[in-house]
Protein backbone atom coordinates (compact mmCIF):
# COMPACT_ATOMS: atom_id res chain seq x y z
CA UNK A 1 0.00 0.00 0.00
CA UNK A 2 1.33 3.41 -0.99
CA UNK A 3 2.46 5.56 1.95
CA UNK A 4 1.86 9.06 0.59
CA UNK A 5 3.10 10.95 3.64
CA UNK A 6 6.40 9.06 3.60
CA UNK A 7 6.65 9.75 -0.13
CA UNK A 8 6.15 13.45 0.52
CA UNK A 9 8.81 13.50 3.24
CA UNK A 10 11.22 11.62 0.96
CA UNK A 11 10.60 14.18 -1.78
CA UNK A 12 11.36 17.01 0.63
CA UNK A 13 14.66 15.34 1.55
CA UNK A 14 15.53 15.00 -2.13
CA UNK A 15 14.71 18.66 -2.80
CA UNK A 16 17.08 19.76 -0.03
CA UNK A 17 19.88 17.62 -1.44
CA UNK A 18 19.39 18.61 -5.06
CA UNK A 19 19.01 22.36 -4.54
CA UNK A 20 21.24 22.72 -1.45
CA UNK A 21 18.49 24.44 0.54
CA UNK A 22 16.88 24.03 3.95
CA UNK A 23 13.13 23.52 4.03
CA UNK A 24 11.80 25.61 6.89
CA UNK A 25 8.15 24.66 6.59
CA UNK A 26 6.11 22.25 4.47
CA UNK A 27 2.36 21.84 4.63
CA UNK A 28 -0.79 20.68 2.85
CA UNK A 29 -2.55 23.62 1.24
CA UNK A 30 -5.56 22.34 -0.72
CA UNK A 31 -8.84 20.56 -0.14
CA UNK A 32 -7.25 18.02 2.21
CA UNK A 33 -6.19 20.83 4.54
CA UNK A 34 -9.55 22.55 4.14
CA UNK A 35 -11.31 19.35 5.16
CA UNK A 36 -13.32 18.49 2.07
CA UNK A 37 -11.18 16.20 -0.06
CA UNK A 38 -12.73 14.01 -2.74
CA UNK A 39 -11.75 10.36 -3.18
CA UNK A 40 -9.44 11.39 -6.05
CA UNK A 41 -8.10 14.67 -4.60
CA UNK A 42 -4.37 15.17 -5.06
CA UNK A 43 -1.93 16.33 -2.38
CA UNK A 44 -1.12 20.04 -2.62
CA UNK A 45 2.22 20.34 -0.83
CA UNK A 46 3.69 23.81 -0.37
CA UNK A 47 7.01 24.57 1.28
CA UNK A 48 9.19 27.54 2.18
CA UNK A 49 12.93 27.10 1.88
CA UNK A 50 16.10 29.00 2.76
CA UNK A 51 19.11 29.15 0.46
CA UNK A 52 22.74 29.62 1.37
CA UNK A 53 23.78 33.13 2.40
CA UNK A 54 25.70 33.70 -0.84
CA UNK A 55 22.51 33.39 -2.89
CA UNK A 56 21.01 36.41 -1.11
CA UNK A 57 24.11 38.55 -1.71
CA UNK A 58 24.28 38.27 -5.49
CA UNK A 59 23.42 41.29 -7.69
CA UNK A 60 21.39 39.31 -10.23
CA UNK A 61 18.05 37.94 -9.03
CA UNK A 62 18.12 34.20 -8.50
CA UNK A 63 15.26 31.75 -8.84
CA UNK A 64 12.77 32.09 -6.00
CA UNK A 65 10.52 29.06 -6.62
CA UNK A 66 11.07 25.32 -6.84
CA UNK A 67 8.50 23.54 -8.98
CA UNK A 68 9.14 19.96 -8.10
CA UNK A 69 6.28 17.68 -9.08
CA UNK A 70 2.83 17.86 -10.61
CA UNK A 71 0.84 14.74 -11.43
CA UNK A 72 -2.47 13.12 -10.52
CA UNK A 73 -1.35 12.44 -6.94
CA UNK A 74 1.31 14.96 -5.90
CA UNK A 75 1.52 18.70 -6.51
CA UNK A 76 4.72 19.87 -4.79
CA UNK A 77 6.26 23.31 -5.09
CA UNK A 78 7.94 25.84 -2.84
CA UNK A 79 8.83 29.49 -2.34
CA UNK A 80 12.14 30.98 -1.31
CA UNK A 81 12.25 32.60 2.13
CA UNK A 82 12.55 36.15 0.77
CA UNK A 83 9.62 35.67 -1.60
CA UNK A 84 7.51 34.31 1.26
CA UNK A 85 8.43 37.17 3.62
CA UNK A 86 7.52 39.74 0.96
CA UNK A 87 4.16 37.99 0.54
CA UNK A 88 3.58 38.09 4.30
CA UNK A 89 4.48 41.78 4.32
CA UNK A 90 1.72 42.46 1.78
CA UNK A 91 -0.80 40.47 3.82
CA UNK A 92 -1.05 37.78 1.14
CA UNK A 93 -3.85 35.44 2.34
CA UNK A 94 -2.38 32.40 0.59
CA UNK A 95 0.80 32.39 2.68
CA UNK A 96 -1.21 33.35 5.77
CA UNK A 97 -3.21 30.17 5.18
CA UNK A 98 -0.04 28.11 4.72
CA UNK A 99 1.10 29.29 8.16
CA UNK A 100 -2.24 28.08 9.55
CA UNK A 101 -2.38 24.68 7.88
CA UNK A 102 -3.52 21.80 10.11
CA UNK A 103 -1.41 19.33 8.10
CA UNK A 104 2.31 19.98 8.58
CA UNK A 105 4.89 17.73 6.94
CA UNK A 106 7.97 19.57 8.21
CA UNK A 107 8.69 22.49 10.52
CA UNK A 108 12.15 23.79 11.39
CA UNK A 109 12.70 25.51 14.73
CA UNK A 110 13.18 28.82 12.90
CA UNK A 111 9.62 28.73 11.61
CA UNK A 112 8.04 29.89 14.87
CA UNK A 113 9.98 33.16 14.68
CA UNK A 114 8.84 33.69 11.09
CA UNK A 115 5.22 32.86 11.84
CA UNK A 116 5.05 35.15 14.86
CA UNK A 117 6.40 38.11 12.89
CA UNK A 118 4.16 37.36 9.90
CA UNK A 119 0.91 37.48 11.89
CA UNK A 120 1.44 41.18 12.50
CA UNK A 121 0.94 41.75 8.77
CA UNK A 122 -2.53 40.24 8.56
CA UNK A 123 -4.68 42.70 6.62
CA UNK A 124 -8.47 42.66 6.72
CA UNK A 125 -8.61 44.71 3.52
CA UNK A 126 -6.26 42.47 1.54
CA UNK A 127 -7.90 39.30 2.84
CA UNK A 128 -11.46 40.44 2.14
CA UNK A 129 -10.57 41.39 -1.43
CA UNK A 130 -8.80 38.07 -1.93
CA UNK A 131 -11.60 35.90 -0.58
CA UNK A 132 -14.34 37.89 -2.31
CA UNK A 133 -12.41 37.75 -5.60
CA UNK A 134 -11.91 33.98 -5.30
CA UNK A 135 -15.60 33.39 -4.63
CA UNK A 136 -16.71 35.75 -7.39
CA UNK A 137 -14.47 34.24 -10.07
CA UNK A 138 -15.49 30.71 -9.03
CA UNK A 139 -19.17 31.58 -9.21
CA UNK A 140 -18.99 33.20 -12.65
CA UNK A 141 -16.59 30.61 -14.01
CA UNK A 142 -18.22 27.41 -12.74
CA UNK A 143 -21.57 27.85 -10.97
CA UNK A 144 -23.93 29.49 -13.47
CA UNK A 145 -24.74 26.40 -15.53
CA UNK A 146 -27.48 23.83 -15.01
CA UNK A 147 -25.03 21.31 -13.50
CA UNK A 148 -22.10 21.95 -11.17
CA UNK A 149 -19.06 20.25 -9.70
CA UNK A 150 -19.57 20.10 -5.96
CA UNK A 151 -15.98 21.10 -5.28
CA UNK A 152 -16.67 24.43 -6.99
CA UNK A 153 -19.51 25.09 -4.56
CA UNK A 154 -17.00 24.77 -1.74
CA UNK A 155 -14.42 26.86 -3.58
CA UNK A 156 -16.96 29.71 -3.52
CA UNK A 157 -18.58 28.95 -0.18
CA UNK A 158 -15.41 28.70 1.89
CA UNK A 159 -14.00 32.13 0.90
CA UNK A 160 -17.37 33.76 1.56
CA UNK A 161 -17.42 32.25 5.05
CA UNK A 162 -13.83 33.50 5.47
CA UNK A 163 -15.12 37.00 4.70
CA UNK A 164 -17.82 36.54 7.33
CA UNK A 165 -15.18 35.35 9.81
CA UNK A 166 -13.04 38.45 9.22
CA UNK A 167 -16.09 40.71 9.65
CA UNK A 168 -16.97 39.09 12.95
CA UNK A 169 -13.62 38.22 14.55
CA UNK A 170 -11.16 40.57 12.76
CA UNK A 171 -8.60 37.77 12.59
CA UNK A 172 -7.07 35.24 10.19
CA UNK A 173 -9.79 32.72 9.26
CA UNK A 174 -9.16 29.08 10.16
CA UNK A 175 -8.13 26.84 7.31
CA UNK A 176 -10.42 23.95 8.26
CA UNK A 177 -13.88 24.39 6.79
CA UNK A 178 -15.54 22.78 9.82
CA UNK A 179 -14.08 25.51 12.03
CA UNK A 180 -15.71 28.18 9.86
CA UNK A 181 -19.06 26.57 10.61
CA UNK A 182 -18.87 28.04 14.12
CA UNK A 183 -20.48 31.05 12.42
CA UNK A 184 -23.73 29.05 12.38
CA UNK A 185 -24.30 29.65 16.08
CA UNK A 186 -27.67 31.36 15.97
CA UNK A 187 -26.37 34.93 16.11
CA UNK A 188 -26.77 35.53 12.36
CA UNK A 189 -30.23 34.90 10.95
CA UNK A 190 -28.84 34.55 7.42
CA UNK A 191 -26.67 31.57 8.48
CA UNK A 192 -29.59 29.43 9.58
CA UNK A 193 -30.08 25.74 10.31
CA UNK A 194 -31.54 25.08 6.87
CA UNK A 195 -28.41 26.38 5.18
CA UNK A 196 -26.20 24.47 7.61
CA UNK A 197 -28.04 21.22 6.85
CA UNK A 198 -27.59 21.88 3.12
CA UNK A 199 -23.85 22.49 3.61
CA UNK A 200 -23.46 19.30 5.63
CA UNK A 201 -25.27 17.41 2.86
CA UNK A 202 -22.88 18.99 0.35
CA UNK A 203 -19.87 17.86 2.41
CA UNK A 204 -21.24 14.30 2.59
CA UNK A 205 -21.75 14.17 -1.16
CA UNK A 206 -18.36 15.76 -1.89
CA UNK A 207 -16.61 13.09 0.21
CA UNK A 208 -17.87 10.30 -2.09
CA UNK A 209 -17.97 12.17 -5.42
CA UNK A 210 -15.05 12.31 -7.84
CA UNK A 211 -13.92 15.84 -8.62
CA UNK A 212 -15.04 15.99 -12.26
CA UNK A 213 -18.59 14.76 -11.69
CA UNK A 214 -21.44 17.15 -12.58
CA UNK A 215 -24.42 17.39 -10.24
CA UNK A 216 -27.69 19.24 -9.70
CA UNK A 217 -27.68 22.52 -7.82
CA UNK A 218 -28.41 22.59 -4.11
CA UNK A 219 -30.83 25.56 -3.87
CA UNK A 220 -29.90 26.71 -0.36
CA UNK A 221 -26.18 26.75 -1.15
CA UNK A 222 -26.32 28.48 -4.52
CA UNK A 223 -28.86 30.95 -3.11
CA UNK A 224 -26.51 31.89 -0.28
CA UNK A 225 -23.57 32.33 -2.67
CA UNK A 226 -25.57 34.56 -5.01
CA UNK A 227 -26.88 36.71 -2.15
CA UNK A 228 -23.56 36.94 -0.33
CA UNK A 229 -21.35 38.01 -3.24
CA UNK A 230 -22.62 41.61 -3.56
CA UNK A 231 -22.62 41.99 0.23
CA UNK A 232 -18.97 41.01 0.51
CA UNK A 233 -18.06 43.23 -2.42
CA UNK A 234 -19.51 46.16 -0.47
CA UNK A 235 -17.75 45.10 2.74
CA UNK A 236 -14.42 44.83 0.90
CA UNK A 237 -14.82 48.23 -0.72
CA UNK A 238 -15.76 49.92 2.55
CA UNK A 239 -13.05 48.40 4.75
CA UNK A 240 -10.21 50.77 5.60
CA UNK A 241 -6.80 50.02 4.15
CA UNK A 242 -4.94 48.44 7.05
CA UNK A 243 -1.96 47.05 5.14
CA UNK A 244 1.33 47.63 6.97
CA UNK A 245 4.00 49.78 5.32
CA UNK A 246 6.86 49.21 7.75
CA UNK A 247 8.60 45.90 6.99
CA UNK A 248 11.20 46.21 9.76
CA UNK A 249 9.98 43.16 11.70
CA UNK A 250 10.36 40.90 8.70
CA UNK A 251 13.66 42.51 7.75
CA UNK A 252 14.99 41.61 11.19
CA UNK A 253 13.82 38.02 10.80
CA UNK A 254 15.37 37.78 7.35
CA UNK A 255 18.70 39.21 8.54
CA UNK A 256 18.83 36.90 11.58
CA UNK A 257 18.16 33.79 9.48
CA UNK A 258 20.47 34.59 6.62
CA UNK A 259 23.41 35.95 8.62
CA UNK A 260 23.48 33.49 11.52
Amino acid sequence: MRDIEKEIRDNLDEIERKYNVKILYAIESGSRAWGFASPDSDYDVRFIYQQKKEEYLRIDPGKDVIEWQLDEVLDINGWDLKKALLAFAKGNPNVMEWANSPIVYRKAEEWDMISEAARYFFSEKASLYHYYGTANSTYHGYLTGEKVKYKKYLYALRPLLCCRWIERFHSIPPMRFEELLVLFDGTDEELDDKLLRAINLLLEKKAVTVEGELNDHIPEVIGFIENELPKQKAVSDNTSDDRKRDYSRLNEVFFDLVMK
